[in-house]
This record gives structure tokens, C-alpha cells and sequence, in this order.
């Protein structure tokens, strides 16, 4: 995962083969996504000039129930989208929920005609965001009842629930965490106390506050206890007013609900390079393996498929290491990193990206590169290591 795109790519792909299509395509497909979500596109070759997409998206909670299932918000958001080009259809076709009508013939050719199919591609999103949004939205208000502090369930992904508890002056996102590989597990933990650390420094007072804890947090308490079981602790954000004004709200929006596939992908990065970098002592690291099987990593193989990490994933891999695999570390003679070498801008990179919202989590093979140039682990010689 290089990135966390809004545009859902199945459709982007499908509405720009209509698109560039050199004579009229005929289509009726449908097409599924994780989360119970379905696609239907229909084009005719009689009327090429519209292309009907339908949309089936469940509630983001069970528990904010609306009337028609889409909120006015959420119409209006939709509207709002290149409005000459996407119409809304009343009723939506049976079974849906929104049914658009694409005019195509006003979509210009180019690079253009990308950027607009791609914001297309992206109502899923618009839909998903706007509900989360109208939650948060209500932080600024004053008037919370005391019914409100209930937290809501939201299910974004179908076995990775969060929940958003209102309180007075602010809103509390818990996300519980669960891993299947205990190794991920201690990566996870690393990262979250160094979310924890950066996020509490002064440098980012500004920012939503963030805590971990390996047991359910009191926002949480009376919930069921299938939702509190886990083995990678609780994540929590605080969300102030002023977390959430202008353009604020849809970054902190989008990274709530991308926040579980944020973290797997900073644990699966940090993974494969330590395995790669191993791999390098392969001699030692078999026969520390086979000597000491009981308590060493279990880490699959990759050799040079390894592409390169970003400067979050190079520190919070250097304190991993530092922290919690000392032993191994001295055992394989690999050089520590010196943490100290490494400038305070580079620590706070994830947070940033998580909290603050840069839209691009992902990253370039090119700044891979250059971020894996500039810090080396275990290369004598190169900046960010030493023996």
C-alpha cells in the first residue's frame, strides 16, 4: 500500500475505459468493495452521452440512523462535485442508495479528463466522510446532553470498529487495536508510544492529543466485550473545536477513518526492513535462529524485494531495535543506529502526516530512495549509523 487513495481504483478504472473508448461502449456491471460496498455502471450504446452509476454504501454507524440513509449534507456534498457534469437521480434505482447520471460528453480530454473521473471515482468517500464529518461537526457546539456521551460505533472496515464518544468541549476517537503476529504487536506498541511522545511535545500542542493504553480507556466502559478483547491495546485522539474548522475537518476525517491501514502500513514496512537488513548477516541470523529459535522474530524471507522506507519508518525501526530487540541486535553484531544523528523533524513525520493531514500518507519510490540513502541502517560510514 503506497498510498491511501479517496477514488475507489475498480471504478476510476472502469469509468475511464467508457471514457476513452473509440466508439460507444455498451456496459452493465457491477462491482463490489470491502465494507459491503457495490457499484453498478450501465452505459448504452443508443445514448453514449450518459454513463448511470448507482451506489450501495451501509451507514458508517447503525447507531445515527437517517431516514433515506444519506443525509441532506452528504446530497448537497455530492451535488457540489462538478455539478454540469454529475446529475442526481430521484428515486435512486431500487436497491441503491444514489444513482448519478455522468455526462461524459462534457468531460474534456487530457489530463483533465483524468482529475474529474478520478473525483467521480471518489463519491464512496464524499459519503463515508460526510457522516463522520456531521459527528465531529457537532463538537463545536456547546449543548451536549448528557445521552451524547455514549460512544458510537463506527465500522468503516467490517472487522476494524472504532468509536467516537462526544463530550463536553471535545470529541474522543478510541480505535481498538488487534494484530495476528505477536511481532506486530511489539512493532505497533513502539509506534504508538512514539506517537504519544511526539504528539505530547510542544512542538505539536496544536494537534490532536494522543494516547495509548493497553486496557479499554473510560470512554469505552459498558461496551461489549468482543469490542474490548485485543492484544495491541487502545489508540485515542482528543478532538477540540479548532481540530475541526475549514479545511481541517476533511483532513482529520479522512486519517480517523484510514487510521487502522495507516498503521499496518508503517508495521509491515518496518517488517520488511528489518528482515532485509538481517538478511544481510544471513550466515549469523540462520544460526541464531536455529540456536535460539524460542525468542527470536520470525520474519519472512524478502531479500532485495525491499524498495525502501520513509524517514518515519527508519527512526520508529531504530528505537524498535534500540528498545525492544537489544539482545538480538548485540547478538548479530549489527551497528546501532544513533538516534541522535537524526534530526527532531524527521521523529514527528508520521505524526504529522496522521494528525495534521497532509493528503499524500504515501510515498514516492523517489523519496523512498533518497530516505533510505540518507539513513542506512547498519552501513558503516552512512548517516544515521555507527558501530
Amino acid at each position: 500500500m503506497a498510498c491511501f487513495d479517496r477514488a475507489s481504483p475498480a471504478l476510476k478504472e472502469t469509468l475511464l475505459k467508457i471514457h476513452s473508448a473509440q466508439k460507444p461502449t455498451e456496459m452493465d456491471q457491477r462491482l463490489f468493495e470491502f465494507g459491503a460496498v457495490e457499484y453498478h455502471i450501465k452505459s448504452s450504446s443508443s445514448d453514449p452521452q450518459y454513463v448511470y452509476l448507482s451506489i450501495s454504501s451501509p451507514l458508517l454507524s447503525q447507531e445515527v440512523s437517517l431516514a433515506q440513509g444519506i443525509s441532506p449534507g452528504t446530497v448537497q456534498t455530492i451535488k457540489g462535485i462538478h455539478s454540469d457534469m454529475v446529475e442526481l437521480i430521484e428515486p435512486a434505482t431500487e436497491g441503491y442508495q444514489l444513482t448519478l447520471r455522468l455526462n461524459f460528453y462534457k468531460i474534456p480530454q487530457g489530463k483533465e479528463s483524468s482529475k474529474i473521473i478520478t473525483e467521480m471515482a471518489s463519491i464512496q468517500a464524499a459519503i463515508l466522510s460526510c457522516q463522520l464529518k456531521e459527528m465531529l461537526g457537532n463538537v463545536a457546539s456547546r449543548n451536549t446532553s448528557p445521552g451524547m456521551y455514549k460512544p458510537i460505533k463506527l465500522v468503516y472496515h467490517p472487522r476494524e470498529p472504532f468509536f467516537v464518544a462526544r463530550q463536553p468541549g471535545k470529541t474522543t476517537a478510541v480505535f481498538p487495536m488487534r494484530f495476528q503476529e505477536k511481532t506486530d504487536v511489539i512493532i505497533a506498541t513502539a509506534f504508538f508510544q512514539e506517537l504519544m511522545d511526539v504528539g505530547s511535545s510542544e512542538a505539536w500542542a496544536k494537534v490532536p492529543l494522543c494516547a495509548w493504553s493497553p486496557i479499554p480507556p473510560p470512554e469505552l466502559r459498558g461496551e461489549q466485550m468482543e469490542d474490548l478483547s485485543t492484544n495491541g491495546g487502545f489508540v485515542s485522539f482528543d478532538i477540540l473545536p479548532h481540530h475541526v474548522k475549514g479545511k481541517r475537518l476533511d483532513k482529520i476525517v479522512w486519517n480517523l477513518l484510514n487510521f487502522y491501514a495507516f498503521v499496518k502500513y508503517h508495521v509491515k514496512v518496518i517488517r520488511m526492513t528489518f528482515d532485509h537488513r538481517l538478511a544481510r548477516f544471513s550466515p549469523c541470523y540462520r544460526c541464531h535462529q536455529q540456536t535460539d529459535s524460542s525468542s527470536c522474530f520470525r520474519f519472512s524471507a524478502l531479500g532485495d524485494s525491499y524498495r525502501g522506507g520513509c524517514e518515519s519508518d527508519w527512526i520508529i525501526l531504530s528505537r524498535f531495535c534500540t528498545r525492544q530487540a537489544q539482545k538480538r541486535v548485540d547478538m548479530l553484531m549489527i551497528p546501532k543506529p544513533k538516534l541522535q544523528d537524526v534530526a527532531a523533524s524527521v521523529v514527528s513525520f508520521a505524526f504529522r502526516n496522521l494528525i495534521q493531514g497532509d493528503e499524500d500518507v504515501g510515498i514516492s519510490p523517489r523519496r523512498s530512495r533518497d530516505c533510505a540513502a540518507r539513513l542506512k541502517f547498519g552501513d558503516s560510514g552512512a548517516s544515521g549509523a555507527g558501530g
